[in-house]
């Protein structure tokens, strides 16, 4: 039986890729710790996940997420330009649970949409009441 369970933070932003094929794949790695004798040790770990699952780690996944992957471990072999041989193990995920949340730029933009309305009550503007573009002068605040 071939079946990985992990549990680990993303050391990076997740990158999507679209193939000739019409498929899309993203990769990203994971950090998780092992405790021994008092003295703690970080393993890292290569993630791929392919088609929809894909999709929803680049949409919301982030570096520093707290995730749950389940997969299998894949190793591939190829050959460079210089005929060396390589070698990558990776854990082809068949699901990812998020555990810490939203990703953290999502959080980033609803602080700075936040401030926009603390400006904008600042200055007198209801959000909620939008200016008709006559009214508008060059440089003023809008916030929707």
């Amino acid at each position: 039986m071939n079946r990985v369970l992990l549990t680990g933070r993303l050391t990076r932003d997740p990158e999507l890729r679209s193939l000739a094929n019409g498929k899309t794949v993203t990769q990203f790695s994971i950090a998780t710790n092992e405790y021994r004798g008092g003295a703690e040790k970080a393993e890292f770990h290569a993630v791929v996940t392919w088609d929809r699952l894909a999709e929803i780690c680049a949409q919301y996944l982030g570096k520093g997420q707290l995730v749950a992957i389940e997969g299998r471990l894949q190793t591939r072999q190829w050959e460079d330009d210089r005929k060396l041989r390589h070698w990558k193990t990776e854990i082809v995920a068949s699901t990812v649970e998020m555990l810490s949340g939203r990703r953290r730029a999502d959080q980033g933009a609803e602080i700075a949409a936040d401030a926009l309305e603390t400006q904008a009550a600042a200055l007198g503007i209801d959000p909620a009441d939008p200016l008709p573009d006559d009214d508008v002068a060059p440089g003023a605040l809008l916030v929707a």
